[in-house]
């Protein structure tokens, strides 16, 4: 059960904010105050503009993620102090030279929580899986109630905002420009979910927002840098897992991926769902948020969750099915089904 929701996005500084912007369609892309692109271009970038930019690195990390997860937490607000410390399933970024170590991370994202939130968060599990990393600490969550845990906090921080994560980006050829037409716009997010078992919504008087009916992962062995020809066969085994829990007779009424503009992630969607479509109102018709708040990386699965909740709260959901999926460059394949509570 999801009890609480936690986001600070390029186009919103809490949950439900950045779903409304969403829906709203409200766009943050601007140039970059300083770089350019190899062309001479500036750089066109989605940052969190409540961020200053001259805050940099880990620091980023945490002035996005912080008051995420403090919102996150807030329905635990009376009964936090008398609980054990709630454990953590964290998303990060594929590890790579120009971001800070996912130890790092942990730690300081642990020692920033002040008052009463002091010591109330442990960070178990760090998946560092890019834009999968999200949808796969929920797995991990889930695996922790099945096991006895009462709550746990998922959730995923990315920021592509540091000039040297745009200039690796630009000699890959995938940050959009003039001349790459099919890259994407580099964002920035955080966004947190605390879940729990419904014994323990029960126990806590927790407000339900919604299900988690299945998560499921895979991995693609023939991702589009090993040079063979991807058929999205991760993908749909994904897609196949989290389905599987979608009652008999229902259809999917919402999408929402992290198409954000490449080529390749479009490519592989159609693929999966030319396998897949029957189980949909309608598979073509895809949420892609990468529009608004460009692309998230590791933030992208809860900020989905976010999405889909909010979809039903405030009562524009066209049904009470979604199926929120999640693709990494490493070739880790996500996908969850949130449903009514």
């Amino acid at each position: 059960m999801i009890a609480g929701l936690g986001a600070r996005t390029p186009v919103g500084t809490s949950a439900p904010m950045s779903a409304a912007s969403v829906r709203a369609g409200i766009v943050r892309f601007a140039e970059h105050p300083f770089m350019v692109d190899g062309a001479g271009a500036p750089m066109v970038v989605s940052a969190a503009s409540y961020v200053p930019a001259t805050v940099l690195g880990l620091e980023r990390y945490l002035a996005l993620a912080v008051p995420a997860m403090m919102e996150a937490l807030e329905p635990l607000a009376q009964v936090l102090p008398s609980l054990r410390p709630v454990p953590v399933a964290l998303g990060l970024p594929l590890e790579r030279s120009e971001l800070p170590p996912r130890s790092q991370v942990a730690s300081r994202l642990e020692a920033a929580l002040e008052g009463p939130l002091e010591g109330r968060v442990r960070i178990s599990r760090v998946h560092s899986a890019g834009h999968a990393a999200g949808l796969l600490a929920l797995q991990t969550a889930a695996e922790w109630l099945n096991q006895g845990a009462e709550l746990c906090l998922v959730g995923g921080v990315e920021s592509y905002i540091e000039p040297e994560i745009l200039e690796w980006l630009d000699r890959r050829e995938q940050l959009k420009s003039q001349t790459h037409r099919w890259g994407f716009v580099p964002g920035e997010a955080a966004a947190f979910c605390l879940v729990a078992s419904e014994r323990v919504m029960s126990r806590y008087g927790l407000r339900p927002l919604a299900r988690v009916t299945a998560v499921a992962s895979a991995i693609e062995q023939d991702r589009p840098d090993t040079g063979r020809v991807c058929t999205g066969i991760g993908l749909t085994r994904a897609l196949q897992g989290a389905l599987a829990a979608l009652p008999s007779g229902a259809k999917v009424d919402h999408v929402f991926g992290d198409l954000n503009g490449e080529r390749s992630r479009a490519d592989e969607y159609g693929f999966s769902i030319a396998r897949l479509g029957e189980r949909f109102v309608d598979a073509t018709e895809v949420c892609t948020p990468a529009d608004c708040w460009g692309d998230v990386g590791a933030a992208s699965g809860p900020l989905f969750v976010n999405l889909a909740v909010a979809a039903r709260l405030r009562r524009y959901a066209r049904g009470p099915w979604s199926l929120l999926w999640t693709s990494s460059e490493s070739g880790d394949r996500c996908a969850a089904l949130v449903g009514p509570a």
